[in-house]
């Protein structure tokens, strides 16, 4: 009996899941798009949006969408793109790793897009960035890891650099590994702190504090969705956050953050679904990075914290900020 309740309690849970975030089945000749993010954040649901505003200034204002939410599950993750493949949308999009990764390998009759995939070859995706998969393509999102790193060198004096990252997502695994190479290029100490899911964040970060002089955080979307917590553990000990995500700066006490503009990163998806949507085989379609130096050069600077953790920030790269911080209020450059 127990057995029972339990299967009834966890049919219940998905069905809620899917009714929040779904679309009515277009049997209208209308276009259908199911849209699954690996976890509600910032960088993320500035995509989701990015896509949806991208193809309504294209034209397509009538497309209805399906915007699910894996709440950093695989195996929901697994649940959303099967939904997708019986619903028959037009076009399945993946935003991060894991959804698109569900995506790719339950989907194989219609377009599957990817989007913030750090390395959609290792997460085999794709079997070459030159060309498309059978039917997928996509936008990755690799971020500059030794210029954020070597920025924060810049602003601070930085012997032992931490970083948390979960070891559950095949592009923070990748991430990490490059900032390992690049601090023991710099003669940076590496240290490192794992986890698993979110709710380990607090505690992975509270483990090495004492043993860094800042702390890099990169798009690994487990951590993100715990940011607060790693920026509010960090500034109790006056060590500061430095991320690779502005999108998500303006709103914690990051100390700097360097990278491109997540919404963009959504804008550009969307004229790549369009692409599709007329046609365009995917297969025939590299994987698609955001290049132009407006998209990459965003750099958020919190003059705040930097007061807090007693660091006076170069002149020179306050004139290169994109938006700066100062008595709690950001104002754009």
């Amino acid at each position: 009996m127990k057995k029972i309740t339990c299967i009834l309690l966890a049919a219940l849970t998905a069905a809620c899941l899917f009714a929040e975030g779904s679309a009515e089945q277009a049997d209208d000749g209308a276009i259908s798009i199911g849209i699954s993010k690996i976890v509600s954040h910032p960088a993320l649901d500035s995509i989701e949006k990015g896509i949806q505003d991208e193809l309504a200034e294209l034209g397509y204002p009538d497309i209805r969408y399906d915007l699910q939410n894996a709440n950093g599950d695989p195996n929901t993750a697994k649940q959303i793109a099967i939904k997708f493949k019986n619903d028959k949308v037009d076009i399945a999009v993946g935003i991060a790793t894991p959804t698109s990764q569900a995506l790719a390998s339950t989907i194989t009759d219609f377009p599957v897009i990817y989007s913030a995939v750090t390395d959609p070859v290792g997460a085999g995706l794709v079997t070459s960035l030159n060309e498309g998969g059978d039917n997928i393509t996509g936008y990755s999102d690799m971020t500059p890891v030794r210029e954020q790193i070597e920025l924060l060198t810049r602003l601070m004096k930085v012997e032992r650099l931490g970083h948390v990252y979960s070891t559950g997502e095949a592009n923070a695994v990748v991430l990490a590994g490059i900032a390992r190479d690049v601090c023991a290029d710099m003669g940076i100490e590496f240290v490192e702190s794992t986890v698993t899911n979110s709710s380990e964040v607090k505690q992975a970060t509270q483990a090495i504090l004492n043993r860094v002089d800042a702390i890099y955080v990169s798009t690994d979307n487990t951590v993100f969705s715990a940011l607060q917590s790693v920026v509010q553990t960090a500034l109790d000990k006056n060590i500061p956050v430095m991320s690779a995500d502005p999108t998500s700066a303006v709103d914690y006490e990051v100390f700097a953050a360097l990278g491109f503009d997540y919404y963009r990163h959504g804008r550009a998806t969307g004229r790549l679904i369009a692409r599709v949507l007329e046609g365009e085989d995917p297969s025939n379609i590299p994987t698609q990075f955001m290049s132009d130096p407006g998209d990459l050069d965003q750099l958020i600077l919190n003059l705040d914290v930097a007061k807090k953790i007693g660091v006076t920030v170069p002149a020179d790269i306050i004139d290169r900020a994109s938006v700066i911080i100062e008595n709690g209020e950001a104002r754009s450059r």
